[in-house]
């Protein structure tokens, strides 16, 4: 009997091959709207990523700007403090007819 039941039960196909089969047959679209949202969730991924990058570089280059601005004011400073020497000079000349004494009249002090 025993060669007898085992060619009655019925061969069990695999479950790998069915479950392969029905995607490509019955669930192509469930399958396109899986590999879709795959994709999708991808492409969230990657635009977050990008957008992440590209503030980053924006807060450098505000701190860059921000650096660059104190520079300039600094300078505008010092142009500032150097042309007024020349102002004080050219006043000195035009308004208080003061001259520049030549190197034989000038007097050297030692402390």
């Amino acid at each position: 009997m025993n060669e007898l039941e085992t060619s009655i039960q019925p061969s069990v196909p695999p479950l790998g091959k069915i479950i392969v089969r029905d995607l490509f047959t019955a669930g192509r679209v469930p399958l396109l709207l899986l590999i879709t949202l795959f994709f999708s969730a991808i492409a969230v991924v990657m635009t977050t990523q990008m957008t992440r990058d590209v503030i980053s570089q924006k807060d450098q280059a505000l701190e860059q700007r921000e650096t660059l601005d104190e520079e300039w004011r600094n300078l505008i400073l010092e142009e500032n403090a150097l042309s007024e020497h020349s102002r004080v000079q050219k006043i000195a000349t035009s308004e208080l007819d003061m001259t520049r004494p030549d190197s034989d009249k000038e007097v050297i002090v030692k402390l």
